[in-house]
């Protein structure tokens, strides 16, 4: 303890030095600012709610980008059976059959539980697993405590993976399991994830699970809302028991019915759509994004 306090007090009394490699003009910032371009998801309904606004014969109009923001970092909210796991799945299978690698990240159950999900999705969607199967790479951190409770071995594990592979695409269901019974740690480990995928060059989905005393609607996820501030954009989905005459007119759905809501809860890397749409989950267990409420 003497040593550790002996080096706060050196750090306090050091003069302070300014960092002039975290300076940048405007021009050299564009410099290494990659190309924004929509990442086909393979989720119905999901690609034309994001868009960028272009001048067109001097007018600006919305362009939709075809897919969620290249680069960006997606958080996937909601409470417990809203299809979270399921749209990521989705998304995975749909990138490593157009030939990209995905990495993984399974939190909750082990890999060769996962990789059997996957098939299944697969499936559904009309796709041969067998002929990309080896396209998804997974990082089993339901299986290693290390790895799910140490970051930078989690972090390490990504790096290789992403460098042998050559991977350009990463999800992680879920980040909740990475701060479980620690959540004033959460911030933490969700910037220091961001600015992982950041500095790689990442598409990524952030799953993350919502407490059951949460509002269904908002991006708070266990955690609080500093994690959903810290990546570029949240995707809530909800579902919601019909159990008022107020209810069933809103939805237009008869009393006891369960309605399955999603909502885009702000991205700065792009425009999209901001209304709540009514959310799907087909039998074979697709997800589809809806018309929105009221048409």
């Amino acid at each position: 303890m003497a040593d550790e306090y002996r080096e706060e007090l050196q750090e306090e009394q050091r003069k302070p030095e300014p960092d002039l490699t975290a300076v940048f003009t405007g021009s050299q910032a564009l410099e290494k600012a990659p190309e924004i371009y929509g990442v086909p998801t393979g989720i119905e309904g999901l690609d034309d709610l994001f868009f960028i606004v272009k001048p067109v014969k001097k007018k600006l109009e919305k362009v939709s980008l075809k897919g969620i923001p290249a680069y960006s970092v997606m958080n996937l909210t909601g409470v417990s059976d809203t299809g979270k796991s399921l749209m990521a799945e989705q998304f995975t299978v749909f990138r490593a059959s157009q030939g990209d690698k995905v990495a993984f990240i399974t939190v909750e159950s082990p890999a060769n539980f996962v990789v059997a999900s996957l098939k299944l999705r697969a499936a559904a969607m009309g796709l041969n697993f067998d002929d990309f199967q080896d396209n998804i790479i997974l990082i089993d951190a339901a299986s290693s405590t290390r790895i799910r409770e140490n970051v930078p071995d989690l972090l390490a594990t990504l790096a290789y993976v992403i460098k042998t592979y050559k991977v350009k695409f990463t999800v992680i269901d879920s980040v909740t399991g990475l701060f479980e019974n620690k959540e004033m740690l959460a911030r933490a480990i969700v910037r220091r994830l961001f600015n992982f995928m950041k500095k790689w060059y990442q598409t990524a989905i952030f799953v993350s699970q919502k407490r059951s005393g949460h509002e269904e609607l908002t991006a708070e996820a266990a955690g609080g809302y500093a994690v959903g501030h810290i990546v570029d954009g949240t995707m809530v989905l909800a579902k919601e028991l019909i159990d008022s005459p107020y209810k069933a007119k809103l939805y237009k759905k008869e009393i006891g019915d369960i309605v399955r809501l999603f909502r885009i809860d702000g991205c700065r890397m792009s425009g999209h759509d901001t209304r709540t749409h009514f959310l799907e989950i087909t039998e074979t267990g697709l997800v589809k994004i809806k018309e929105p409420i009221g048409g």
